[in-house]
């Protein structure tokens, strides 16, 4: 298999060299050796990169992804861990979506102030009790037009 050396893989990744000595040192990648200074990797390590940027642009934490490898690095991705996750995320669409929709409503009230209208009032008891913009929270219900 072809090696390229850290700064092949940093511009074909897309992945600076400081993150891929990182991840090196997290376990995430490994190296095969040098070419004087510079790290060897095989070519496959743009794939494993690969897996990990989508396992990050997911929200999975490098931890995460470590356990999403194998010991001889090939991937083992839990389907549990995968169903949690995609349910963290249902949960962080409402919660920002209810948030949108106050947005838009306030944004387009008709009411002489934000607070004399009624929807508004019930998003701020909604913040003030953490409802809105802590995961985990119940988003209040969105505005009625």
């Amino acid at each position: 298999m072809k090696q390229l050396d850290i700064a092949e893989v940093a511009q074909q990744s897309g992945v600076p060299a400081s993150t891929l000595r990182f991840y090196e040192e997290k376990g995430l990648i490994a190296s095969t050796g040098r070419r004087g200074l510079r790290r060897l990797f095989d070519a496959g390590v743009l794939e494993r990169l690969a897996l990990i940027a989508l396992g990050r642009a997911a929200g999975f934490s490098l931890d995460e992804i470590a356990l999403m490898f194998a010991p001889e690095g090939r991937p083992r991705i839990d389907r549990r861990m995968l169903a949690a996750k995609a349910e963290e995320l249902d949960k962080t669409i409402r919660r920002l979506s209810a948030m949108r929709d106050g947005l838009r409503h306030a944004a387009a009230c008709p009411a002489p102030s934000h607070m004399e209208c009624p929807t508004f009032r019930r998003i701020l008891r909604a913040a003030a009790s953490g409802a809105v913009g802590s995961p985990g929270k119940k988003a209040p219900p969105p505005p009625r037009n």
